[in-house]
């Protein structure tokens, strides 16, 4: 299945609640990369069916842009799941579903049989989760992951530290799980909206272990997570002179070559290669 991800960032994905014109009209116009319209934790439950129309009218007017628009439905063991699900797995205005407290591969198959060929994202956000991981991001309709870091440290009862220390086995785990199968793996929200240094620092120690982007709980956070998780002046600087440097080198009959005192293979290349097309594509974005 080709992923949703081709040829589009994923830096900043917004959750936006279901029931909340306002805010549906409003993500019309914010700068981010995806948008997570949730029927799930967003709203109450005597909201869920009202909610579910909202959505699917936002839906079909459209006008969402270049913006990836996945839904979060309820469980399929909630009251609310399967309507969920038969509104939006065949909605044309939804790109992709996705699935909360996915402990295992099993919990996606009912949602791909009555949505098939749509494709499905999890909530990564239990420890049984964690621990089958690989299994998850294997199955063949999977094409994103959501760490919900909220949840699982309710799950393993610990507690708050800036440098997220209880939860990098879960990260790692699953961070592994979606590089192994080519997922698109988006890192948990920073709850503390208005505090901007304190999300700059997650959001670095998310991109510098791998992931893709973050989910965001407010727009005011979208500008900083935009810019953590592209590519800076930099690293497009260093990936210019590496590919330079490397094809000056086989040219000479070379297999490497050195820059900055550090040498620079083909598997450099492809790197070097990588950081400029997630550049020309937040650029195209930006135009």
């Amino acid at each position: 299945m080709t992923s949703i991800a081709s040829g589009r960032p994923f830096r900043s994905v917004l959750y936006i609640p279901g029931s909340k014109d306002r805010a549906l009209e409003k993500a019309r116009s914010l700068a981010a990369d995806a948008i997570i319209f949730d029927l799930e934790d967003a709203v109450a439950p005597e909201e869920k069916a009202a909610a579910r129309e909202v959505l699917a009218q936002a839906l079909a007017e459209g006008g969402y842009g270049h913006r990836a628009r996945i839904v979060r439905i309820n469980g399929l063991d909630s009251p609310w799941g399967a309507e969920d699900l038969a509104a939006f797995g065949g909605h044309p205005g939804v790109e992709a579903v996705l699935i909360p407290k996915v402990n295992r591969a099993a919990d996606l198959d009912a949602v791909a049989l009555a949505a098939p060929g749509k494709p499905l994202w999890a909530m990564m956000e239990t420890a049984l989760g964690m621990l089958n991981a690989a299994e998850i991001a294997a199955h063949p309709s999977l094409q994103g992951m959501v760490m919900g870091t909220n949840d699982l440290a309710k799950e393993l009862g610990s507690r708050h530290r800036a440098d997220r220390l209880p939860m990098q086995a879960g990260l790692g785990l699953c961070l592994l799980a979606a590089r192994a199968y080519g997922r698109v793996i988006v890192d948990g929200v920073y709850n503390a909206f208005k505090d901007d240094a304190g999300l700059l620092a997650e959001c670095v120690q998310g991109r510098d272990m791998g992931f893709d982007g973050k989910t965001l709980i407010h727009p005011a956070q979208l500008e900083i997570a935009n810019a953590a998780f592209a590519p800076s002046e930099a690293e497009l600087d260093l990936a210019h002179r590496q590919i330079a440097a490397f094809n000056a080198a086989t040219a000479a009959g070379q297999g490497v070559a050195v820059v900055d005192g550090k040498i620079v293979e083909n598997l450099h290349i492809v790197t070097a290669q990588a950081v400029l097309g997630k550049a020309q594509m937040i650029a195209a974005l930006s135009a």
